[in-house]
């Protein structure tokens, strides 16, 4: 089926008749179908309800299955006409305990327990035209019933659940305890997801259930896999799991009740770092064949929270089963488009919704499928991603003028480099001092380029190494050497300054308003770039299991890099850096080692439009001079990364 054929309004077949019958007297622009959905309806008269909907488990053990809260804003006009309005649903966790946007907002209530103040625009802008908007409260946080599991069954049946009951497959309360039903009536089923970090993870999630009614999910710096979340093959990311997160955002009823629910978390998920079943339960990617809904995703290339390595797999699967999909990719950490592109993002988004839950026939199907920041405020497409041409090519380093300081070529080399582990230094001491011999890191250099070249994708840095002690964390960075203006994504922002006037997104009711702060980018220069970092345990370099190292004996581990899209330009130079513990981003091993790099079987697999020949186009010509030994500046030393999937934005 086209897409042009599957993207038609929906109507019954009566109206299409009589449709047909009154269009051989209506004029060509009375045919016309629409394109754009209006602000035609009262959001001060909006109906605003709570059900609670069952979702058949029973997560905290007290003998009765748990329901979830679902607050509901919707216009009145369409069921009063008989019409019938498509759903945009937001899933969340953080509703009471911690809020939602740029401005933390919390839902509020009134008297009778009807939400006065949803969080973020959504229901101001889009219920005027049209749509309703549901807010979920995720079992075990606000007004729900259960306990937090973390991206486990029950975190994904909360939505599910919803999902069905619009789709008059589930059953819902009009109270928490109560036995009066309620019925969907007013929608057709046809539902979007969308949301922000673990809110998108959700629609991750329950996307990946291939449930029926779901339409479309839009996550924004959203989790694919939770094992990817706090380990990297091994290397903890965080000194705590799953079952700290949990507590976090568990309402005072749930931690009351749910101690079993926490305890199978820390049985679960063992700082060890290996892959258990609980974390095969919350990997999405392995499910995506089951996705049905199309896939509008939005990840900041620098976030440091839910990290880039959740986006390629997850995009790859996607386009394997043939999904619909968009990405837009910027500079920021992790921070909301609301809040880095704020007039594309509200356009963009509503003719997405306009497209997949209304049919109507817009374009933006027919757009680039990526929006690719490439330097702040300055956005280019590509009409697919990772564009045509794109391929891996193999990049080898080898041993330079001074020890710890190489070139980064096509041939493969021999030799080997040193370094021992210094768990007090990050990637951006690294990088600083790339062209410094110094102990805690190798570093392998092109020579200035001759030409732009793009890397556009994952890659992936094997590396052959012989540890001292029986314990090894790697990391492996790839940077861009020379000037740029970039968002300052360490600093607290994460690469956007908030101001203190308004702009406004929808219709405000005095409980509600749709003005929200702006914002603009904050930016800092740099001397380089770090263009996409990848840890690992050497202990994993076998299977999913970490062992003890036996020091003296090399051994082999293959880095995933986390994707990204980004142009060196002719003039820097690319770099691959091989090392230990990178400050904050991982914890270090249980003892300090020093790793011997086996040059001859070390190789960086990175995805280059163009492939090997831009890369020798690119570096012919070249020289990779004996570097200064000089200090580089980039970004701010890098905050401690924040151990919770939501952020301040």
């Amino acid at each position: 089926m086209s897409i042009r054929t599957r993207f038609t309004i929906w109507r019954p077949l009566a109206t299409v008749a009589t449709a047909a019958l009154l269009a051989t007297f209506l004029t060509p622009a009375a045919q016309a179908a629409p394109r754009e959905s209006r602000p035609v309806y009262s959001y001060d008269n909006a109906v605003r309800e709570a059900v609670w909907v069952d979702t058949r488990l029973d997560g905290d053990s007290d003998g009765k299955t748990d329901r979830v809260a679902v607050d509901i804003v919707r216009p009145r006009e369409p069921a009063q006409q008989g019409r019938k309005i498509p759903v945009i649903m937001d899933a969340s966790p953080y509703y009471s305990c911690c809020g939602r946007g740029n401005e933390s907002q919390k839902k509020t209530y009134d008297a009778a327990g009807d939400v006065v103040q949803m969080p973020l625009f959504y229901d101001n802008y889009f219920v005027p035209r049209g749509y309703a908007f549901v807010g979920v409260d995720l079992a075990g946080t606000n007004r729900s019933d259960g306990c937090v599991d973390v991206g486990g069954r029950s975190d994904i049946q909360s939505a599910k659940a919803v999902v069905d009951w619009l789709n008059g497959r589930a059953r819902a309360y009009t109270s928490r305890t109560g036995t009066t039903t309620a019925k969907a009536t007013w929608t057709n089923g046809r539902t979007g997801m969308i949301g922000k970090s673990w809110d998108g993870t959700i629609a991750n999630g329950v996307a990946a259930t291939g449930v029926e009614g779901l339409k479309t999910i839009v996550p924004i710096s959203a989790i694919s896999t939770w094992y990817d979340y706090y380990f990297s093959k091994g290397a903890p990311l965080y000194d705590s799991g799953p079952d700290w997160l949990s507590d976090y955002v568990d309402s005072p009823d749930a931690r009351a009740k749910c101690a079993a629910v926490q305890q199978k978390l820390v049985d679960g998920a063992p700082r060890t770092g290996d892959r258990t079943p609980l974390w095969s339960e919350r990997d999405y990617v392995k499910a995506a064949s089951k996705v049905k809904a199309s896939v509008f995703l939005v990840h900041g290339m620098q976030d440091l929270n839910v990290r880039m390595q959740h986006v390629g797999p997850w995009w790859d699967a996607l386009a394997k089963n043939g999904v619909e999909r968009k990405i837009w990719l910027s500079q920021t950490g992790h921070v909301d488009p609301f809040d880095f592109r704020r007039a594309t993002w509200v356009d963009t988004l509503h003719r997405w919704f306009d497209h997949e839950l209304l049919g109507y026939d817009n374009g933006v199907d027919r757009e680039p499928v990526a929006d690719i920041e490439r330097h702040p405020d300055q956005w280019v497409t590509s009409k697919s991603w990772p564009p045509r041409g794109t391929s891996a090519t193999t990049l080898r380093p080898a041993e330079g003028s001074q020890e710890g300081v190489g070139t980064l070529g096509l041939r493969k080399s021999s030799g080997t480099e040193t370094f021992t582990d210094d768990p007090q230094l990050s990637e951006t001491d690294w990088a600083a001092r790339v062209d410094t011999s110094t102990p805690d890191k190798a570093g392998f250099v092109t020579g200035p380029l001759t030409r732009d070249l793009r890397v556009s994708g994952a890659s992936k840095v094997t590396v052959t190494a012989t540890p001292t002690t029986s314990t090894a964390h790697l990391s492996a960075v790839l940077v861009d050497l020379g000037p740029d203006t970039i968002r300052d994504y360490a600093a607290s922002g994460e690469g956007i300054s908030t101001l203190t006037d308004r702009t406004c997104w929808g219709v405000s009711t005095a409980g509600d308003s749709a003005c929200f702060k702006k914002t603009q980018a904050k930016t800092t220069d740099v001397d380089y770039t770090v263009v996409s970092r990848g840890w690992a345990d050497l202990g994993n370099h076998s299977s999913g299991t970490g062992v003890p190292l036996t020091p003296g004996k090399a051994y082999t581990i293959t880095l995933d890099l986390g994707a990204t899209d980004h142009v060196v330009p002719a003039g820097h130079r690319l770099a691959l850096i091989v090392a230990g513990t990178d400050k904050d981003l991982i914890d270090p091993p249980s003892t300090t080692p020093t790793l011997t790099v086996d040059l001859s079987r070390t190789s960086a697999r990175v995805p280059l439009v163009g492939g090997a020949a831009a890369f020798a186009r690119a570096t012919a010509g070249s020289v990779s001079a004996a570097p200064e030994a000089t200090s580089l500046e980039g970004v701010q030393a890098q905050r401690t990364v924040q151990r919770v999937p939501k952020g301040a934005r």
